[in-house]
């Protein structure tokens, strides 16, 4: 998927902010417990949702970048949520399994609206007389 073409600038500066977003809330809601984050983690996640929408609505894939990166998208969420749930159990020695749990659920929180609009916007694109 190429994300270096001009109509793909806000989605793909949403995309990355979104990321270093959902892994700093993962790390510094955790592990470095920042009082202002925990406080005001529902609007930071409401955030995620907003930059997940911002995602999906302007980057621009067609043919089979579409099916790249919903397959990638599905991917993320299938992983994404599968780990979430079983790495905090595993790393509970250590102490990383509710940093790597927390990061996990933030990116969950970016890509699936992310996912679910490029979703639509394939399935409309495909009715399409």
């Amino acid at each position: 998927m190429v994300l270096k073409s001009k109509e793909n600038i806000i989605g793909a500066w949403a995309f990355l902010v979104g990321v270093v977003l959902a892994v700093m809330v993962g790390v510094f809601t955790t592990l470095i417990k920042i009082p202002y984050l925990v406080t005001y983690s529902k609007q930071i996640y409401g955030l995620l949702v907003l930059i997940g929408i911002v995602v999906g609505s302007f980057i621009k894939v067609e043919g089979e970048e579409n099916h790249t990166f919903l397959i990638a998208g599905a991917l993320l969420v299938i992983v994404s949520k599968f780990g979430r749930e079983s790495v905090s159990g595993s790393l509970i020695g250590l102490g990383l399994g509710d940093v790597v749990s927390s990061i996990f659920g933030a990116l969950l929180i970016l890509f699936i609206p992310a996912t679910i609009i490029v979703a639509l916007k394939t399935v409309f694109s495909i009715a399409k007389v």
